[in-house]
């Protein structure tokens, strides 16, 4: 072996390794994001976004072009809205998508040409494979962010009613609405609806107009029943009317809507149990009543 290769195999094990420890660390980074009143909240991203993150701000100057506008002002939205403020921008999260479907779709389309040297029916469906896997590649984000989103706004879904009861409570007890608020932030454990809530305790403190403060928590969020809440505050507000009364009619209201849902889902339930039994059970079935008949029928033959 000559020189010249002994040092090329050195390299390629150097490259390796590097590439290996640089994975490992990558599998081990949790990530945090800094709530308002100063604590820190794990958040979850996905190792493949966790792996190619440092190297955004290569395309932060491409990204900044009218025509990429858009896409970072609703990735921008999406990301406050599921709670990842301060850990992604919409120019990271756009950079990304980019990234992912360049470095990962190259591997993916090496690992394809040497799959079709092995396999004839990769070799035939080679076009149709790499179009797909760059596809899933580039969407893969939105999917991630997506599904982040819809467990947030679950999350926020399931203690609405909860806090509105403790603060209908509170408020009718004879605490005024901020008191009764800040008291429930603390007693509560840390969830989705309490970091919200805190954060809009924090701009209230700050010098933030209440109504200014439970409108902008009701834009981040982007969530209907929250809405509907933070807008009847607002009025009631406006108008001078009783916050309890405003409170006791949003937390009936948002029972109502979770016994709707519940009912929704429980009529959708044999409508999605239809695959599965098509798929499983009618087969087994079949097998079970026609298999001792096919037994006997192949015993004879033979």
């Amino acid at each position: 072996m000559t020189l010249l290769a002994i040092f090329i195999w050195l390299g390629w094990g150097l490259a390796a390794t590097g590439l290996t420890w640089y994975c490992l660390q990558a599998a081990r980074e949790i990530t945090y994001v800094t709530l308002a009143d100063g604590r820190r909240q794990e958040r979850t991203i996905p190792f493949l976004l966790r792996l190619l993150l440092p190297l955004t701000p290569n395309l932060f100057r491409l990204l900044m072009h009218p025509f990429f506008d858009r896409s970072r002002d609703l990735a921008e939205k999406r990301l406050v809205a599921a709670g990842f403020d301060g850990l992604l921008d919409g120019r990271e999260f756009v950079a990304l998508k980019y990234l992912l479907t360049l470095v990962f779709g190259s591997l993916w389309l090496i690992l394809l040409q040497g799959a079709g040297k092995l396999l004839p029916t990769v070799a035939d469906n080679t076009l149709n494979l790499s179009l797909l896997g760059i596809f899933v590649l580039y969407m893969y984000p939105v999917f991630w962010l997506k599904q982040a989103l819809a467990a947030r706004h679950r999350s926020i879904q399931r203690a609405l009613p909860f806090v509105l009861d403790l603060l209908t409570l509170s408020v009718e007890a004879g605490m005024d609405f901020m008191s009764a608020l800040q008291r429930n932030c603390e007693r509560r454990k840390l969830d989705a609806l309490n970091e919200e809530l805190i954060r809009m305790i924090r701009e209230i403190q700050l010098g933030t107009p209440r109504r200014v403060a439970l409108a902008s928590m009701s834009k981040r969020v982007d969530l209907a029943d929250l809405r509907s809440v933070t807008y009847s505050l607002i009025q009631a507000d406006e108008l001078g009317v009783s916050i309890g009364a405003i409170l006791r009619i949003q937390a009936e209201q948002m029972r109502q809507r979770r016994f709707d849902r519940a009912e929704r889902l429980a009529n959708e339930a044999p409508v999605k149990l239809l695959g599965p039994l098509m798929l499983f059970i009618f087969p087994c079935v079949f097998i079970i009543l026609l298999g001792p008949i096919l037994q006997q029928s192949v015993g004879r033959l033979f």
